[in-house]
């Protein structure tokens, strides 16, 4: 049943999103835990996978230290396509946050994801996730590390808001902070 109404949710994706290469969630659907992450990356864009690249690295170290294996979650992203600008240094192409019209064009497609999954509890990863899934404006910042609480089709769901894994590449200093959260979010799941 779960498994008809995302194949018919991803071919609706698909048919509205021809002209981008995207990547659509992917894991347990049965799970527990859902992960929403911003956009996919370029080796996520290649391998049709969410969090393959350097921020699945961090992913990786991120359920090691929550006692979990991959295939016991579910990931998926916000915007369901690889936002790009063009690199000054190199001319090529480098990822961007996604723009407000690129988050609303997905964000049905997201409630309609944590609809199906029904997750026990919903973590976000970044600004944009939280973007995504909550009506009003709120900063990782601000509500990292402490349980938040989220409608979604008149059905309460906790939301575990993360720094995004890649954040920690970009900034050292987080890695403490995000590991104390993540030692939190291991006893709310436990």
């Amino acid at each position: 049943m779960k498994d008809n109404k995302l194949r018919e949710l991803n071919n609706a994706i698909v048919e509205e999103h021809k002209d981008k290469e995207l990547v659509l969630g992917n894991g347990n659907i049965n799970s527990l835990i859902m992960l929403i992450g911003e956009a996919p990356g370029a080796k996520e864009v290649q391998f049709k996978m969410p969090f393959v690249g350097q921020a699945g690295k961090h992913l990786e170290e991120f359920l090691e230290i929550l006692e979990i294996k991959r295939e016991d979650v579910y990931i998926t992203n916000v915007v369901k396509f690889r936002p790009t600008k063009k690199s000054t240094k190199t001319g090529g192409l480098i990822n961007r946050t996604p723009t407000v019209k690129e988050i609303e064009a997905f964000k049905k497609y997201l409630i309609d994801e944590i609809n199906i999954i029904n997750p026990k509890i919903i973590v976000t990863l970044g600004n944009t996730s939280l973007k995504g899934v909550f009506e009003n404006e709120m900063k990782i910042g601000q509500v990292h590390g402490e349980i938040q609480m989220v409608k979604v089709r008149d059905k309460d769901y906790k939301v575990f808001p993360l720094y995004h894994p890649a954040a920690v590449i970009y900034r050292r200093e987080l890695k403490k902070v995000y590991i104390e959260d993540l030692k939190k979010l291991k006893k709310v799941i436990n």
